[in-house]
């Protein structure tokens, strides 16, 4: 009979990721099994003054977290789970994340929710796509109240450069693969971020919720 496996056969938590960089290591559940999944969510528990996040978690990753940490937040959606489930105080400046379509919500939505549990204060503009630039423009007004603004974008992934043409705050453009044949599961979009006319645009990996909302957290961290 084989021993069970320790979590040192499979991971090394960076448990002192925090105190180095001033932001806790986050657990990417995709290509983990539920297994290995549980045994980290059990080791988790024993640091409950840590924020930890399990990102790109399928119901069986977070069926597996919750039998670990029952009242871990869960937002199926953004496939994404946290824990201890309230977010720390917020503090620095706003959040603002724009969603271009319904469609871009998912990641618009794990962006937003991973710089909330890093510890800012978020807003979510969801269906203000390019198509009808009259809905980004009734929305100005909370857009120049940020300090930072992430736009997740599929299809012509234009709406970056249009909204960094109107206010004074940095964007994170984060792509999406919502689009067509041509769109190559959000390559278009990525390319069309990268050649973006407007200055005072970064670029993420296509779908990288969880990285566009770590990088804006940064950027509105306190002075």
């Amino acid at each position: 009979m084989t021993d069970a496996p320790d979590l040192s056969a499979f991971a090394t938590l960076d448990v002192d990721r925090a105190s180095r960089r001033g932001y806790p290591e986050a657990v990417y559940c995709q290509g983990k099994t539920a297994a290995q999944v549980a045994m980290i969510a059990a080791n988790v528990r024993e640091r409950p003054e840590t924020i930890t996040l399990f990102t790109r978690a399928d119901p069986e990753h977070a069926e597996a977290v919750r039998k670990e940490l029952p009242d871990a937040f869960h937002d199926g959606d953004a496939r994404l789970l946290a824990w201890p489930p309230t977010p720390p105080r917020a503090k620095g400046g706003l959040v603002v994340v724009v969603a271009a379509g319904t469609s871009d919500l998912p990641v618009a939505r794990e962006a937003m929710l991973t710089a909330r549990y890093l510890g800012r204060a978020t807003e979510l503009v969801v269906d203000v796509g390019v198509a009808g630039l009259h809905r980004i423009l009734a929305r100005l007004d909370l857009l120049r109240r940020a300090r930072v603004v992430i736009v997740a974008a599929g299809m012509d992934g234009a709406l970056p450069s249009v909204v960094a043409g109107l206010i004074p705050a940095p964007v994170v453009a984060l792509p999406t693969s919502v689009g067509y044949g041509t769109g190559m599961h959000g390559i278009a979009a990525l390319l069309a971020m990268l050649n973006a006319c407007s200055p005072g645009i970064g670029v993420v990996n296509i779908d990288n919720g969880y990285g566009a909302g770590h990088l804006a957290a940064q950027i509105a961290a306190p002075s």
